[in-house]
């Protein structure tokens, strides 16, 4: 009697588990979604499944559902990285999904770009076509989701922009008066390539940000130094924070 009650229990939660799943469509699923679901119960179910081809397993305990799109079958995506466990590593949005994430592009990469504070990335987990980024600071663990796609950007000199320098300038500056971007990138500045604190400090100086921050930034700076701003040196002050003449044709 007991062994059909506890057959019945498992058949039950491994149809719970299967619909769950198929409802919530494309996404990461973990043990503890389940709770307070038996711990084993779940972790058979999710095994079956997986075995069904219904999700794949990422890693122990780690499982995704994929849709079907024109390039085959879906990968997590950016945002599904961002909440992984991924042996304590930070996922952050890189070079063209950080530029489309912020709206400097409209088009959607063909492949994912990410960043990570750590050497390297599964493999399993991003797929083999994503594009890494790797040994980001470790203050960047600190960062929000923006945070991390801001800075970046300055770091690819707003190269992945699809706008005008201008226009890109003119949005980048949106981000910063929308909230306390330049704040919270000011934390982190110190462990930042040079020319990332010189875009900053001209970005703090037309924003009119106290001249103390600015200051601090400033210091950080070789004098002698020139960096390439790409299409950020359109901004009204990179002339004084060292940015490189801008060449004409």
């Amino acid at each position: 009697m007991e062994k059909k009650k506890i057959s019945k229990d498992t058949t039950n939660i491994a149809k719970t588990v299967r619909n769950q799943i198929e409802a919530g469509g494309e996404r990461v699923w973990r043990l503890s979604d389940f709770e307070p679901m038996p711990f084993t119960a779940v972790a058979q179910a999710l095994s079956r499944l997986s075995r069904m081809g219904l999700i794949q397993r990422l890693g122990k305990g780690l499982y995704y559902r994929s849709k079907l799109t024109i390039f085959g079958q879906s990968r997590p995506n950016i945002s599904h990285l961002r909440s992984l466990p991924i042996q304590r590593k930070a996922v952050f949005p890189a070079g063209s999904s950080a530029a489309n994430l912020l709206g400097f592009s409209t088009q959607n990469a063909a492949k994912i770009e990410v960043a990570t504070n750590g050497p390297s990335l599964p493999r399993l987990i991003v797929g083999k076509e994503t594009i890494i980024h790797t040994r980001r600071p470790d203050s960047w663990q600190e960062l929000s989701y923006k945070d991390a796609a801001i800075l970046d950007f300055l770091r690819q000199r707003g190269m992945t922009s699809e706008l005008s320098a201008e226009e890109t300038v003119s949005k980048l500056l949106e981000h910063f008066y929308e909230s306390d971007q330049f704040v919270s990138l000011f934390k982190v500045a110190i462990s930042e390539p040079p020319r990332v604190r010189a875009m900053l400090g001209a970005i703090g100086e037309q924003l009119e940000f106290p001249e103390n921050l600015l200051d601090t930034l400033r210091k950080s700076l070789n004098p002698l130094s020139r960096f390439d701003f790409g299409k950020l040196v359109t901004l009204k002050y990179a002339k004084k924070w060292q940015a490189k003449e801008l060449k004409t044709s």
